[in-house]
This record gives C-alpha cells, structure tokens and sequence, in this order.
C-alpha cells in the first residue's frame, strides 16, 4: 500500500469519524487543528484504523503519535 493510498483511506476514516469533509490530511495537521477531535474522538480513529488496516496500536505506540503524519508512518509499518 502506498503513501497515497494510505492518506486516502485515512481521510474516509477521519471524515467519517469526525463528521468533517472540509479538511485535508497533512503530515503535520494535529487533534488541535480540527474541530472536535479530542480524546474520545482519537480513540474512535484508532479503532477504525485498527480494523480498517487489520492491525493492533500498541499503548507505547499511542504515545509517539503527535500528528497524522506519525500516524502514517506507524501504518507503513504495519504492512
């Protein structure tokens, strides 16, 4: 799966989550960049991701998230 593919799948994911279609996914965008995305919310996005690309988010790798860039990143890695 590629870069772009993955960004793809994620934005549908988030938009669904979020119930937000005007936004794009950057690297850098974080929870503060976007309306309603808070705790509970990113719990909900882990979850859909989990399931969405068929792997598990480890607690240590939770911490290291900082922005959907990292987010990508650990779904690369996963593949």
């Amino acid at each position: 799966m590629t870069e772009p593919e993955i960004y793809s799948d994620l934005t549908t994911i988030m938009q669904d989550v979020l119930m937000h279609d005007d936004f794009v996914l950057t690297p850098d965008l974080t929870a503060k960049d976007v309306e309603g995305w808070d705790s509970f919310k990113m719990i909900e996005i882990i979850m859909a991701v989990e399931t969405h690309f068929n792997f598990k988010v480890q607690s240590r790798q939770l911490d290291s998230l900082n922005n959907v860039g990292d987010l990508v990143t650990l779904i690369k890695a996963s593949r």
